[in-house]
């Protein structure tokens, strides 16, 4: 098979080089569809790619930045390129129902509802924490600086990466309600503990947003920092006194996770349109 040889500079033969590296980039995207390269497995290095398609590295190297945009490959500084699910990663429907967790008292929200099992990736944190982000402290009813009862976890269907970086923060007034309860709770156990000191039935709203990964969230999520993420916050209100009592923030790479609504009619959009014709007579 021929090859187009670029020069230094990325040109050569007069082929564009935002053309070469969009070809290279093509070709790697079928040959990873194809499973010539397994999930989790490394890609070969630059150098070598830039051999093998008579391109230089800088061109290879656009294209692999490309399919990372994508979500083919990971690019981890020291590792190398890995191989990601792309397109074919598990994804999970997000719907709006809040269920009884089935095997302990609490509960399991939208994307923990399946019969599947979920796991915690890495150690889970359960230390008070100043809350210094302003918008998350309006929504928790606390000033921005405010330290408060803080619940970190990564959790995810087992035999998967890491699926959401769940990160609670619980308003000061109900900390003793959950004071005595573990760091990896059973699901939704530590609402249930709210619950019961008297703030039965907690009432939530969601707030949803695309957003860029900070380094960080992406080194959790295991995903490059150019896919974007989907952040959802949680708010949680007493059914006492309608004042908040709990907020999580999920970060859900994106490529993971799609959300569905049922849409409903409003008053007079229930009724038939009128008839036109008897309108007229």
């Amino acid at each position: 098979m021929s090859r187009i040889v670029l020069g230094q500079s990325g040109g050569g033969c007069g082929v564009p080089v935002h053309s070469r590296f969009r070809d290279i980039a093509a070709q790697l995207r079928q040959r990873i569809e194809a499973n010539e390269w397994e999930p989790g497995t490394r890609l070969p290095r630059l150098d070598d790619l830039a051999t093998e398609y008579s391109a230089n590295r800088d061109t290879v190297g656009r294209a692999i930045a490309l399919l990372e945009t994508e979500g083919y490959v990971w690019a981890v500084q020291g590792r190398g390129i890995a191989v990601r699910y792309g397109t074919m990663r598990p994804r999970r429907p997000r719907g709006d129902l809040v269920k009884r967790n089935e095997h302990a008292t609490g509960y399991s929200f939208p994307s923990a509802s399946s019969q599947e099992v979920w796991v915690r990736h890495g150690k889970a944190d359960n230390t008070p924490a100043r809350l210094e982000d302003p918008r998350l402290a309006k929504l928790l009813g606390v000033e921005p600086g405010t330290e408060v009862p803080r619940r970190f976890r990564v959790t995810g269907p087992q035999a998967e990466a890491p699926f959401q970086i769940n990160i609670s923060w619980i308003h000061p007034r109900v900390a003793d309600a959950v004071a005595h309860v573990d760091a990896n709770p059973r699901a939704g156990e530590w609402l249930y503990q709210i619950e019961k000191a008297g703030h039965w039935p907690i009432k939530w709203m969601e707030i949803h947003r695309a957003r860029m990964p900070t380094k960080d969230e992406a080194a959790l999520l295991e995903i490059p920092t150019s896919l974007p993420v989907l952040e959802i916050i949680r708010v949680g209100t007493s059914g006492a006194d309608d004042k908040p009592v709990e907020v999580t923030e999920y970060v859900v790479a994106s490529d993971r996770v799609e959300t569905f609504h049922v849409l409903h009619r409003e008053g007079d959009a229930n009724d038939p349109w009128p008839d036109p014709e008897s309108q007229g007579s």
